[in-house]
């Protein structure tokens, strides 16, 4: 679906955000492929995670302010922090708002790739008694695609350990939860932003497209988690459906190598953004974009 709108209606500015930065084990992270060879782009550490990033979107309008994903989030016992190694973190995104004079009051909008735990969990915060779970962006309409939400509240054996009702469950049981909007399949659900449902990762994920004025950003949620993951083998052992994922990423690099679009890593620890090229022997890489 291309975007008709006039250039007036399309977002302002689109600004990568790191919420936090995590660790999670590199043969999980890279299915199939032998630690050798991930292991020279990816070094682990003494238990075998990798680093990874909590790379959120900010999406400005002139009168209309966007999130797209939302980090780790803040609801972490310290063993579980040391589990999955959190550290470097913005709570609640507030110190990189506060920078562009933002609350997170201020955010109209959040777009949920998923409701994976590393994706959805700063959706929501502890409140002053440590035990109330409270929306982070209280004014904000919340959108998810309709086959995520009802396989995150019913999920498989195999991976319900992904998805924390302690994130998301307060839509349901809190009266004073931010309106929540559930998404079918492809839409434009603001000017100028795309959402784009694929499966082989989770049921009902969705990649988010911007088109501003200048450029086509496509954000690729655990699609093509990292730079490291372009080439068609390299899948996570977390993806549910591991060949649709291999079709799913061909036609997306295919399509962005086309149109020059910037692709955003959402878990790359030092590469957020690139356009696609080709190497001498046909396989895709990443070219790092500054933004």
């Amino acid at each position: 679906m291309r975007n008709t709108m006039s250039n007036k209606n399309l977002p302002l500015r689109v600004t990568p955000l790191v919420e936090a930065r995590f660790g999670l084990d590199g043969g999980a992270m890279f299915g199939i492929i032998p630690r050798p060879l991930w292991g020279k782009t990816n070094p682990p550490d003494e238990n075998n995670r990798i680093d990874m990033a909590c790379r959120c979107l900010l999406v400005e309008y002139g009168d209309r302010t966007v999130l797209v994903d939302t980090g780790i989030g803040s609801k972490w016992s310290d063993k579980e922090r040391g589990i999955y190694k959190i550290h470097d973190q913005d709570d609640g995104l507030r110190a990189a708002l506060d920078e562009r004079e933002l609350s997170t009051e201020a955010i109209d909008d959040v777009i949920l790739t998923h409701l994976h735990f590393d994706h959805a969990g700063g959706v929501s915060e502890f409140a002053d008694d440590a035990e109330t779970v409270r929306a982070t962006f209280p004014n904000a309409t919340h959108w998810v695609q309709r086959r995520n939400w009802s396989w995150a509240n019913s999920p498989s054996a195999r991976d319900g350990g992904s998805y924390r009702k302690l994130d998301f469950g307060f839509f349901e049981t809190s009266d004073d939860a931010p309106p929540l909007e559930l998404v079918d399949g492809i839409a434009e659900i603001m000017p100028g932003i795309e959402v784009l449902p694929v499966h082989g990762h989770t049921f009902g994920m969705q990649l988010v497209k911007v088109e501003t004025a200048e450029h086509t950003f496509v954000h690729l949620a655990d699609l093509i988690p990292t730079s490291s993951h372009m080439r068609d083998p390299y899948v996570m052992g977390y993806d549910l459906q591991p060949l649709v994922t291999v079709e799913e990423k061909r036609e997306v690099l295919y399509e962005a190598a086309k149109n020059d679009w910037v692709l955003i890593f959402e878990h790359d620890p030092k590469m957020g953004c690139a356009r696609v090229e080709h190497d001498e022997r046909g396989r895709p890489k990443a070219v790092p974009v500054s933004l």
